[in-house]
């Protein structure tokens, strides 16, 4: 299914600001319900407000920032990076990837080029060069995965193959949204999601897991999550909920006029990669934060949401923690987004 809305993109959006123009607005109609949703990658999807989705990682303006922010996590909290030993030639076959990838989305700023046995990976917005040679851990100065973490925006989890499921046995994560790495790592595909609400009844989960399973060397597919968030926090783990959890309740209890500004429709575009040397699956995450004032900006983005969080079951709202921000944002939005109640 489709993660495209059904949106043309108006001519009077020349106004609006990048952070708008490319977020990835996450609902193709009025009421949302989990199903598997996944697409090819690498097209475009058009908005409202612009469009988004051209490249598998993306870099944007936040990228400085959400990087320093990646290394203040792990510098405090070096959990957040996960590797079972038998995942090694994983993580090279996935930071490999991923320099191609972001070689693919910007060749100004990246470059990786190949001499006999080494390679050449440069990284002009860090004013970084690294040779290596794949497989050799000397070349490198730490982990595979925790070095090209330093150059991503994306959480990256490596899923193993065997026994006829899927394993989360790898990952950098410091953006999860209420959930943690360090817990779920080596626990299988089905284990990880046994919490999410509907799904297992409704067979969305084994579903999903065969589909990836049937993935093909090479093939990238993606998908969408949303959620609710206070600030733009992006560390959301369980780990740090003491930090972050009570500002639901804060907010709520608040100034409604804060609301629009404080509040933020959060959206997770996942990519899926089956990986061409070691066949793990990658599975990308990267974290799009956008405060509903700036939703408002765009009347069908103001509309549509509006609908979805009122019609939205409260199990799903309660496992997606909106519970008391679901309030505050629909009265938000009739009151100041331009919304018909």
């Amino acid at each position: 299914m489709s993660t495209a809305t059904a949106f043309a993109v108006r001519d009077d959006n020349a106004d609006l600001p990048d952070r708008i123009v490319r977020f990835p607005f996450p609902f193709p109609r009025d009421s949302y319900r989990y199903s598997t949703n996944v697409e090819p990658a690498g097209s475009t999807v058009e908005t409202a407000a612009g469009r988004w989705g051209a490249h598998p990682v993306d870099v944007d303006a936040h990228y400085r920032g959400d990087l320093a922010e990646r290394e203040r996590v792990l510098a405090e909290d070096p959990t957040r990076f996960q590797a079972l030993p038998h995942m090694e030639v994983a993580q090279w076959d996935a930071m490999v990837t991923l320099m191609r990838m972001l070689v693919e989305a910007d060749p100004r700023t990246f470059s990786l080029e190949r001499d006999g046995a080494i390679r050449r990976f440069t990284n002009r917005a860090l004013d970084v060069e690294q040779a290596f040679v794949f497989g050799e851990r000397s070349t490198l100065p730490e982990a595979p995965l925790r070095f090209i973490g330093r150059h991503v925006q994306e959480d990256v989890v490596l899923l193993d193959q065997r026994d006829g499921a899927l394993w989360g046995d790898a990952g950098l994560v410091t953006f999860a949204a209420d959930w943690s790495l360090r817990f779920d790592v080596g626990m299988s595909f089905l284990q990880i999601h046994g919490p999410v609400p509907r799904v297992h009844t409704e067979g969305v989960i084994p579903r999903a897991q065969q589909f990836l399973m049937g993935l093909q060397p090479g093939q990238r597919y993606r998908r969408t999550n949303w959620s609710l968030s206070v600030d733009r926090r992006l560390d959301q783990s369980t780990e740090t909920y003491p930090q972050w959890g009570r500002d639901r309740r804060l907010l709520a209890e608040g100034p409604l006029e804060d609301v629009g500004r404080r509040l933020n429709l959060r959206v997770e575009v996942q990519h899926l990669v089956r990986l061409e040397v070691s066949g793990a699956i990658m599975f990308l995450i990267r974290t799009h934060l956008l405060p509903v004032e700036d939703i408002a900006r765009v009347p069908e983005w103001s509309e549509r949401l509006y609908r979805v969080l009122d019609e939205l079951p409260d199990d799903m709202a309660e496992y997606k923690g909106i519970t008391r921000t679901r309030e505050p944002a629909l009265r938000w939005l009739r009151s100041y987004g331009g919304v018909r109640a």
